[in-house]
Formats: structure tokens, sequence, C-alpha cells
């Protein structure tokens, strides 16, 4: 690779670390560090994610063995074992409630968008920091408090919540329907409103740092597609949480204040309720419309994370970078017109359901455009097997396989019969759930360096790869046949079905490859731990990528450059570039300094290349002779 003096400038909100002082108590808790905080949100997120997993295996057993006695469970889960040793009903429908709030939102949302938005937007595009250090700041402490309230209703007498992760109405809105309708639901919708303002808070700090605080020269078409994908990420939060929230205060009006939003002809214990008037169908369209594109909301930044590691590690060009960037952009567009495909079983007029059906199917093409582009990345490509390559190449399986069966769920007339089965438990599972996993944990292992200056042990990830990646075939693979043989979802006990018992030994292997898979999980969480004290120290850019993150001190402080900002020349994505002496030129190289790789349309940019760093030069020379 050609070297060159880089040209750099600096920005109006410069302020270099050694200016900067930190106590410990700005540094690691109330931090405006945009690093610090994306920690922050990474470590909460991890946390989250064991409970929700744990959560999952305990519904789990019960569904793989409803015979077993769970008696030795009772000293974790106390009065929630009754007398004969059996998982308490409502508890179960808690347990499934409570573990689809906390990998949807706090995991797979907060986790993977706060953690990776924050980390790299600044790094990225060439910024000291975030357009607001006190929003980001608050926008993490929202999330704290949200978490801190969630978790506190794990520990309630009559329960967490239990109408399920989508809370539909009647079912949480009338306290006395069941014990998981009471101050657990009500703690359910505080904790998801202060969420909400925290994903709001988060959302508008991006889209006003990537709108406005680029680095000179990191124009729209020289973003990394991990930048890309955050800011249309943001875009849709901010469009879609705020109906989440009007449906929640809806929905505390009809609990708290005896008014009738969602509540119409309901009759308990015989006895007929005053609501008249209102529509559980209107709550059902208000949290579909944040519900769908939120699936996007998740889905996104994994697949951003996905191209910049597939990218890096075949040493190739990412295909069809402005194709990847225009589905991703029809992907925004069309996940807001597509909600009402879940709720094909609602009643609705079957003439509107065959417009959402023609809608859901459309969306397939942007997204089959992105499948296309990576395996044509990867084909021929001199393919490094890191563990962030492995995990993106597991993204890129799972898309695919869950994505298929998006198209059986997409058409009206066949999710009818497979709405309520396992089926779609398998579907959003690979295609959203660990699809997005696979892509919040390449992320990890791809920055762990310039997070922490430490490499994770690779060993412990190639171990980690495939016991994961297999767990989640086997845990959601046989699901899709016991779901189109009508085996029903929620459900606490399946045994009084005799149509069902054939699957006995099918959900005992279900269960426990999800347990495996959960243990497979500590693997990680060592590696993590351990390898941010005790891991190999890295080196300036180990992974030989492009991007701006990788010009920066091993670990960056405060500010992010300790001296002005680098300019960028060229796009991200400038690898095995024939005629350059290495197999990859950083966006911070002038075109000027690898005449011999340039495309002919390159070299028509040098000179006007030449003539801004001769004026940079200039002012240069200018400032310096001002202040001397």
């Amino acid at each position: 690779m050609a070297t060159a003096s880089v040209a750099t400038h600096d920005t109006a909100h410069d302020h270099h670390d050694h200016e900067h002082h930190d106590n410990f108590v700005t540094k690691y808790i109330f931090s405006t560090d945009h690093k610090m905080i994306g920690k922050q949100f990474l470590i909460t997120g991890i946390f989250w994610a064991l409970i929700g997993g744990l959560l999952s295996v305990l519904f789990r057993l019960q569904l793989g063995f409803p015979d077993m006695n769970l008696e030795w469970l009772r000293p974790l889960l106390g009065g929630w074992i009754t007398e004969t040793g059996q998982l308490d009903q409502t508890f179960y429908l808690a347990l499934v409630t409570m573990h689809g709030t906390i990998m949807v939102f706090f995991v797979l949302t907060a986790g993977l968008s706060g953690t990776f938005s924050n980390f790299l937007i600044p790094l990225q595009i060439g910024a000291r920091d975030m357009a607001s250090g006190f929003m980001n700041m608050l926008s993490y402490w929202f999330f704290f408090v949200s978490s801190v309230i969630m978790f506190i209703s794990l520990f309630i007498k009559t329960g967490p919540a239990g109408g399920g992760w989508v809370v539909y109405p009647p079912l949480s809105a009338l306290e006395q329907a069941i014990p998981g309708s009471g101050l657990g639901m009500t703690l359910w919708l505080v904790a998801m409103t202060f969420f909400i303002a925290s994903s709001l808070l988060g959302g508008i700090n991006y889209i006003t740092t990537v709108i406005n605080l680029r680095t000179k020269g990191m124009s729209f078409s020289r973003l990394p597609l991990t930048i890309w994908a955050f800011f249309l990420t943001a875009v849709i939060g901010l469009l879609s949480f705020p109906v989440l929230f009007a449906a929640a205060l809806l929905l505390v009006f009809d609990r708290s204040f005896g008014t009738s939003f969602y509540l119409s002809d309901i009759y308990i214990g015989g006895e007929a309720l005053p609501n008249t008037g209102g529509s559980p169908v209107l709550y059902q369209h208000l949290f579909w419309f944040l519900g769908h594109p939120e699936v996007y909301i998740v889905l996104l930044p994994a697949l951003g994370i996905t191209s910049e590691v597939i990218a890096t590690n075949s040493r190739k060009p990412i295909f069809g970078y402005k194709a990847m960037i225009i589905s991703m952009l029809g992907i925004t567009i069309l996940s807001f017109i597509v909600w009402a495909h879940h709720m094909f079983v609602s009643g609705m007029n079957p003439f509107l359901g065959s417009i959402f059906m023609f809608l859901t199917l459309i969306i397939a093409i942007p997204s089959a455009v992105k499948v296309f582009n990576y395996l044509t990345t990867l084909w021929r490509g001199n393919l490094i097997f890191t563990p962030a390559m492995l995990f993106s190449i597991g993204l890129v399986s799972f898309f695919i396989s869950g994505g298929l069966t998006g198209i059986f769920l997409g058409n009206s007339a066949i999710d009818i019969q497979l709405h309520d089965t396992y089926f779609v438990v398998a579907h959003f599972h690979l295609v959203m759930g660990s699809a997005s996993f696979f892509g919040l944990v390449a992320g990890v292992y791809h920055w762990f360096p310039k997070m922490f200056g430490r490499m994770m042990d690779a060993r412990l990830g190639y171990v980690h790869f495939w016991l994961t990646f297999v767990g989640v075939y086997m845990v959601f693979f046989p699901m899709h046949y016991i779901g189109i043989a009508g085996f029903p979802r929620r459900y606490y006990s399946w045994t009084g079905f005799e149509f069902s018992n054939m699957y006995t030994d099918l959900n005992m292997f279900v269960s426990v490859a999800a347990i495996i898979t959960f243990a497979a999980q500590f693997i990680f969480l060592f590696n993590f731990f351990y390898s941010m004290y005790r891991g190999r120290k890295a080196s300036s850019n180990p992974w030989r990528s492009t991007t701006l993150e990788w010009t920066t001190p091993i670990v960056p402080g405060h500010g992010n450059w300790p001296g002005e900002i680098p300019t960028v020349y060229r796009w991200p994505y400038d690898y095995s570039k024939p005629g350059a002496e290495e197999d990859f030129i950083p966006q911070t190289v002038p075109l000027s300094a690898t005449p011999e790789s340039n495309l002919p349309h390159e070299q028509e940019q040098v000179k006007t290349e030449m003539e801004i760093i001769k004026d940079e030069s200039e002012a240069l020379v200018a400032n310096e002779a001002k202040e001397s």
C-alpha cells in the first residue's frame, strides 16, 4: 500500500483527549463518552440475554418434560412450583411473556443498536462524539431505569406480566383476568415507557450525528454499510416507537381510569363489565405498527455489521454497495406498510388481507438482494474464518432459512392455518432472533480489540460458534414439522391432546438442544470477561480494515483522535485492489498516493483532491503562523 501524508482537519466541537479530565463517576457511570455508553449498553444487554435465556430454559423444561417433578427448582422459583412439583400454569405464561419482551427489546434492540450505534457511529464517520453527549447519557440511564423496573417485576407476589410479549387486551387490560395482569403488567407498561424514551433519545442522536458530524470527505456515498444500517434503524425507531407509546398509554387508561379504548362486551364470571365501544383489534394495529418495523430495528444493525465483517474477512469489496443501500431503504419503507400480516386471523377483510399479503411478499425482494450480495462477496474471496466471520456467515444462513418460511407465512391462506402453531415460533426465532443475535456476537468479536485493546480467544470463539450454530438449528428446525402438524404455541401442557402425543420425543429433543445451546453461551461469557483483562494485546488494526475507527489509538480516549480528525478520500471497501501494494487501502489514503491502483473515475478525482490538500496545507501554515 502506498503511503502518503494524510491531510487532517478538526471540527467545531473538538475537545482533545489531554484536555478532558474524568473522575470515576463521570468516566464509568454518568459518562458522556459514546464508547463508554456503548459498553454500558453491551454489558446490560449481556445481563438481560442471560436472564432471557434462563427463562426459556425454564419453560422448555415444562414443554419437553411436562410430567417431570421440578421440586429441585423450588429454591429458585419458590411458590411458582406447585405442591405436586409442577410449574405453576400462570407463571408459565409469565415466563413466555418476559422471555419475549427481554430478548426483543432489551437484548436485540438496546443491546445491539445501543451498543454498536453508540460505539461505531462517531468512530466510523470521523466525529469526536455524538451530537449530544448528555442526551446519549440519558438514553442509557432511561434504559437502565427500565431494566430495574422490569427486573423488579420478576419478583413480585402476583408474578410478572403474563399476557404474552405482545400484551394483547382484554387479557392485559383486566387486572382480574389472571395474576399476571395485575401489578406485573403495570410495571411492564412503566418499564416500556422508559424504554421507549431511551430509544427515542438515542435515535434522535444517531440521526443528527450522521447527518451533521461527518468528517471532511465522508459523503453519504462513502459511509460504511454499518452506518447506513444504524442510520436507517434510528429512522424506523423514531417513527414507530411513538405509536407503541400511544398503544401503551391507552392501555393504561383502560386499566386504571375506566376508559374503553380496547374493551367492549366483556363478561367475567357471568357478570358483564360496564365497558362498551372499544376494540381489542385497535391495539393490535397500534402494536404491530411498531411490531413489524421492530423486526428491522433488530435485524438491520446485524445486517450492517455482517456487511462489514464479511467484506473485511473476504478481502473483497462488498458486492453491490449501492444495491445494498437501496435494499435497506426499500426495507425501511416497506416495513411500515406490512404490519397487518400479523393480523390475518383477526377477522380482517379478505381484500385488505390480500393487499398486506402482496406488500409482505414484495419485501422479500430487497431481502433477497442482500443475501445475493453477501454470497457474491464470499464467492472466490480470500476467506479468513475468524469467529466474527463464522457468526456472520451463520447470520446469512439463518436469514435464508428463516426468510424462506416467511414466504409461507406471508400468504394469508397458509398463515391462517399456521399462525397459532410452532411454525411461526420457528420462523421468527430463526430470521429475527437467532440471525440478529449472531450479528450482535459477530460485532463483539470483531470490535472487541477496539473496545478493550485486547483480543478474544479465537479457539473458544470457534467452539462457541459451532455449539450455538448447530444448537439453534436443532432447536428451531424440528419446530417447523410439529407446527405444520398443528402443534399449538403458548400451551402450558399438550399431553391432553392425542394427536400431539406422537411429538413427545421431538419436544424432548428440542428442550435438550435448547439447554445445551444456552449452556454454550457461558463459553462466550468467560471469553468476553477473561479477554477484557487477560487477553492478548491487540495491534492498532488487527483485521487490516479500511474504515476510520482503525486509525485511532488502540483504545481511543475521549475525543477519539488525539490530534486532528483524518480526511476521507475513498469508499470504505478498497480490498484486494488490482495494482495496490497491499490488499487493503484505508479510507484516509489519498487517491493521489495510489496512482498504480486507481480506477479511471478515481484518476479524474485526483486533481480536485490535490487542490483540497493544497488549500488545507496553506490553511494549516497560516494558523501556525497566527498562533506563533
